[in-house]
């Protein structure tokens, strides 16, 4: 049995995409192991098919985590042995583990959540962002196996570093039955609240706006973002309610009785623009309509799908015009949700496995058998 093991930056019991991955490499006889950190306020692990770790720092964020973080996983890996293979998601983790890596000569894999070097916290501070470009002009053409989220992003990085990227969407997984909980009628926001996210204007669009707005989800604009809903009176009068961070299985549950999912982005980066968010299928998969921006990757799904309405802009006019329009057109709100059940059909975990499948099974070619270390 080969042995895996991933490293990642976040708290495990949130990164549905590695908790994809790591559960249908084990289900497909592989034993994974997937390292991630302890945050002061991380609740007792979910129990999953493979094995997990966290890793405890003194830091919370910056550059004195990144550096506290990157050490303590370097120690970390430095300890393990019987691996057949090394990996991280982005580059916060890719130093260390590349390294583990390069020391027991076995295979390194990559996988991208996004174009990290472009996300609006990077993008806007010029000295931290040549820094994270040094290390993905190192570590990506030292890869063994890299993938990504997207076409689009794989294309991008395919051009930067002219090596072959594969694509793994996170895509939920098909449930045996449709969602059969009942439409409590808010508007759901999921994710990071973090900047271009469109989450300012959302909340001034809101007093326009008959429904309530559940948000699930903290990040650097969490404080921001409830000081502006308290005074524009939305605290008060129930009509924004912050559920901070919300395991999986309960968001899923939270999703499928939400009317409209938002899924919007500001254009202010690379990684912005040519993303493909587990959010867009999450509500796609619990029959929920949603807004999106008008980005490649978006743009190209609903096209064939037909499950969401685009905001040409991120103004509180914008938002408010499309969501009195799903929440006020019967019709065509219900077209929509028709059409999220039948897309869900094709766009599923079961089939887009496969491809996971496919690009670690080359790993190790049939006549090849892993060293590890």
């Amino acid at each position: 049995m080969r042995r895996l093991l991933f490293a990642v930056t976040t708290d495990l019991n949130y990164d549905q995409r590695m908790q994809r991955i790591c559960a249908s490499l084990a289900q497909a006889g592989y034993q994974v192991r997937l390292v991630g950190r302890e945050w002061p306020n991380s609740k007792p692990l979910t129990a999953q098919p493979y094995e997990q770790h966290r890793l405890r720092c003194w830091f919370s964020r910056g550059k004195l985590f990144y550096l506290e973080y990157n050490l303590r996983l370097l120690l970390y890996l430095l300890g393990q042995r019987g691996f057949a293979a090394y990996g991280c998601a982005d580059l916060d983790a890719a130093l260390p583990t590349w390294l583990r890596a390069r020391l027991c000569r076995l295979p390194f894999v990559y996988d991208a959540h996004e174009l990290f070097t472009e996300v609006p916290e990077v993008v806007s501070r010029p000295a931290v962002r040549r820094l994270w470009l040094a290390v993905e002009r190192f570590v990506v053409p030292r890869t063994t196996l890299a993938y990504t989220v997207g076409p689009a992003l794989a294309r991008l990085f395919e051009q930067r570093y002219g090596r072959p990227f594969g694509t793994v969407r996170n895509i939920s997984r098909l449930a045996e039955s449709a969602p059969a909980a009942q439409n409590e009628g808010y508007i759901l926001y999921q994710g990071a609240l973090n900047a271009g996210r469109g989450l300012e204007a959302l909340l001034e669009a809101m007093p326009a706006v008959p429904a309530r707005l559940v948000v699930c989800g903290e990040g650097d604009l969490s404080d921001g973002l409830r000081q502006r809903a308290g005074e524009l009176g939305l605290l008060q009068s129930g009509r924004v309610e912050f559920r901070g961070y919300v395991l999986p299985a309960e968001l899923r549950e939270v999703s499928a009785r939400a009317a409209v999912g938002i899924s919007v982005l500001e254009n202010l980066g690379l990684s912005y623009y040519y993303s493909l968010a587990n959010k867009f299928f999450d509500y796609l998969h619990a029959g929920v309509p949603q807004l999106i921006s008008p980005f490649p990757e978006y743009q190209a799904l609903n096209q064939q799908y037909q499950v969401a309405e685009v905001v040409p802009e991120l103004t509180p006019a914008a938002l408010a015009t499309a969501l009195n329009r799903l929440l006020g057109d019967a019709a065509h709100y219900q077209q929509l949700a028709h059409n999220c059940q039948r897309a869900r059909l094709e766009l599923n975990w079961q089939h887009e496995e496969q491809e996971l499948h496919r690009l670690f099974a080359a790993l190790w070619p049939a006549a090849q058998a892993p060293v590890s270390a």
